[in-house]
């Protein structure tokens, strides 16, 4: 979400400067527009230079940049330019400055003429992040619309052990990304209900064996991750995974799918959205076994009984949820997808194919195509898991 971005970064005098090195690096690594303005106290813990390598852009720390011509940072183009300004380290100097509106520095001037959305993460000391006067201008700056970046806990510069570390660079990229995710859908997830299913479902011959596939469930993880970021309530009806619980999702782990169609129904009247993103076993044993099957003979004969269609079940039921199912085909990928939309009474199916490298199970990549209850395709090329899921999004968004 951060490709493309202009992102401005301030960086303040506290020792937890140099995260923001790191933080510039997964920036830019993404391909994000980065320029760093410091303030001059901040130079002391990171040189400039560090973070002009890894920016690619010159930094900016005083207002004139000649002093004998006079030329100057034009501070009103810089906060012009910027999609985002984070502060990270924020100091609690430079937080009570920014409230009390004191332009002795560039950051500040910048922050004075910023025309785009910003961020803070505080770092000092436990005291100092628990004062009064910090937590005032804190709230100051929430009740105006700044966010802010809460941070963490542990062992800090003074040694003592509580509140004011600085929040790691992963957790303020995250943050970043997950502003640019809730900003590009148009706010059309916000409050909205949405059910998702993921992985595969195992049904069982015996105590020990089960019928399967090779699913691991990324694509249904990555979309509810995405959408939790988005502003939506998220649930993910997840079958076996080794995959971590995405925050800020409710859960629920299941098995087969007789689990996962109990689940789904229990749900699925309070919902708006529902992504069927599951690979669903579609055939179970007639019989389980109650006791390991053992190599006795050469051979055996299974017999298997279908599974409940639960997307067809959903499509017969629904009123107002829009309904997203998958197919995953190795032939006739298109006519299949079409008649899966058609017969299942779905709103949108997204069709890949196994023959498509990088997009089977277990890749962090996919190749889709879009269709949709008007016929239309919307094909893209193989991309990331999580760009997929924005694709996938952005169709929703279009849609509802």
């Amino acid at each position: 979400m951060v490709r493309g971005r202009k992102i401005l970064l301030g960086v303040t005098g506290s020792i937890s400067a140099y995260k923001a090195v790191y933080l510039v690096r997964l920036l830019v690594q993404e391909g994000a527009q980065v320029k760093v303005v410091m303030t001059p106290s901040a130079t002391s813990f990171v040189s400039p230079v560090t973070f002009a390598t890894l920016s690619k852009n010159p930094v900016l720390v005083d207002l004139l940049k000649n002093e004998k011509t006079g030329e100057w940072v034009n501070h009103v183009e810089l906060g012009a330019w910027a999609d985002i300004f984070v502060i990270a380290p924020a100091s609690a100097n430079t937080l009570a400055k920014m409230v009390y509106g004191m332009a002795d520095n560039l950051l500040l001037t910048a922050w004075l003429s910023a025309k785009c959305p910003v961020m803070v993460a505080p770092a000092m000391d436990h005291d100092m992040y628990h004062h009064f006067s910090t937590q005032n201008n804190l709230d100051a700056l929430s009740q105006k619309g700044v966010t802010i970046i809460d941070p963490g806990k542990g062992e800090l510069a003074s040694g003592l052990i509580g509140d004011g570390r600085l929040a790691e660079p992963e957790e303020i990229f995250q943050k970043i990304s997950a502003f640019f995710l809730h900003n590009s859908f148009h706010g059309k997830f916000i409050g909205k209900n949405v059910l998702i299913t993921a992985g595969p479902t195992y049904e069982e011959l015996d105590p020990v064996r089960f019928i399967g596939n090779h699913s691991t469930g990324k694509m249904g993880y990555t979309l509810a991750n995405a959408l939790a970021n988005a502003g939506a309530n998220v649930t993910l009806v997840s079958g076996p995974s080794q995959l971590e619980q995405p925050p800020h999702v409710k859960f629920e782990k299941v098995v087969s799918a007789n689990d996962m169609f109990t689940a789904v129904q229990k749900q699925f009247s309070g919902t708006d959205i529902v992504i069927m993103a599951a690979a669903v076993a579609d055939y179970r044993p007639v019989k389980r076994a109650d006791q390991k099957i053992k190599k006795a003979v050469d051979s055996i004969t299974l017999e298997l009984e279908k599974t409940t269609d639960i997307l067809a079940e959903l499509g017969k039921t629904k009123k107002n949820q829009f309904l997203v199912g998958f197919a995953l085909e190795t032939t006739n990928e298109l006519e299949h997808a079409r008649q899966k939309l058609k017969t299942k009474n779905l709103d949108m199916v997204v069709l890949n194919s196994l023959r498509d490298k990088g997009a089977g199970f277990g890749y962090d990549t996919n190749k889709i195509s879009i269709i949709g209850k008007d016929n239309k395709i919307a094909s893209f090329e193989l991309t990331t898991k999580a760009q997929t899921a924005n694709h996938i999004l952005n169709a929703i968004a279009q849609n509802i």
